[in-house]
């Protein structure tokens, strides 16, 4: 039986400190995302707790701490909530567009007023044209930007949001978006992005759209657990997460893909 990929070689960084909890250290396993496979390999990896950044997938590997777990929206059974309902309806009115992975000055512009509005001592708060477009375009999977804009008689309206987002074979996976953050007349823009790749996943019968890791004790990353039904990845896997219930830290399960 000739098997699909090579198993792939895997690498662990120095630590860092961590951006997230003070005084942690971070440090990640990634493995190069290359070949006519890249995109298989990367569904795999990403069932099993691994996200994605250009030609790389990577997972945390701290010593001493597993604080960062993996989430996932469950989107046939998706049901929005009184606020997040208003939320959909007050952008209903933008024009959603899938573009495919190509970087324009307008999308950096962007991202540059979301940086100095939420993250200005942020790590990529120095990100420049060049470094913009590497994230965007060097990517070895099935990958698109999707652009949100507001309506205009006379063509393409203003670019309010966009986001970075991996077509994988069981979900949407949400890699990096960005939005007017600064715009009072667009509020919870952010959370409207999640909302429709949820509504569009389920759409086009994908059971799940992965929105990377939630991170105990950081309240940066408390909104990823709004979106119900979600699950988390633990050690026996992938589990609901109770309404009142936080998940348990604990390690990524093994990695089942075949060598």
């Amino acid at each position: 039986m000739t098997a699909p990929f090579r198993f792939p070689r895997f690498f662990v960084t120095s630590p860092s400190p961590c951006p997230y909890l003070p005084g942690k250290q971070e440090r990640k396993v990634f493995t190069e995302l290359t070949g006519p496979h890249a995109g298989e390999l990367n569904d795999a990896l990403g069932r099993i707790g691994f996200r994605r950044s250009q030609g790389v997938a990577y997972r945390p590997s701290c010593a001493g701490c597993n604080a960062c777990v993996s989430v996932r929206v469950v989107t046939p059974e998706f049901k929005p909530n009184g606020s997040q309902r208003k939320l959909l309806k007050r952008h209903a009115d933008l024009a959603v567009a899938a573009c495919r992975a190509w970087a324009t000055d307008e999308q950096y512009q962007l991202l540059r007023r979301y940086l100095k509005a939420r993250h200005p001592t942020g790590g990529m708060a120095g990100m420049d044209e060049d470094d913009y477009a590497d994230m965007v375009e060097h990517s070895p999977v099935n990958s698109l930007i999707i652009e949100y804009r507001e309506p205009s008689p006379t063509g393409r309206g203003r670019l309010v949001a966009a986001c970075l987002t991996d077509r994988q074979a069981d979900g949407l996976s949400m890699i990096y978006s960005f939005f007017a953050a600064d715009d009072p007349n667009r509020p919870g823009l952010g959370n409207f992005v999640i909302m429709d790749h949820i509504l569009r996943a389920r759409d086009a019968g994908l059971p799940y759209v992965y929105l990377g890791y939630w991170v105990k004790g950081s309240p940066r990353m408390a909104y990823k657990t709004r979106y119900r039904p979600i699950e988390v990845l633990g050690p026996a896997g992938w589990r609901l997460l109770d309404d009142d219930a936080e998940p348990a830290a604990g390690t990524p399960v093994r990695m089942t893909v075949r060598a």
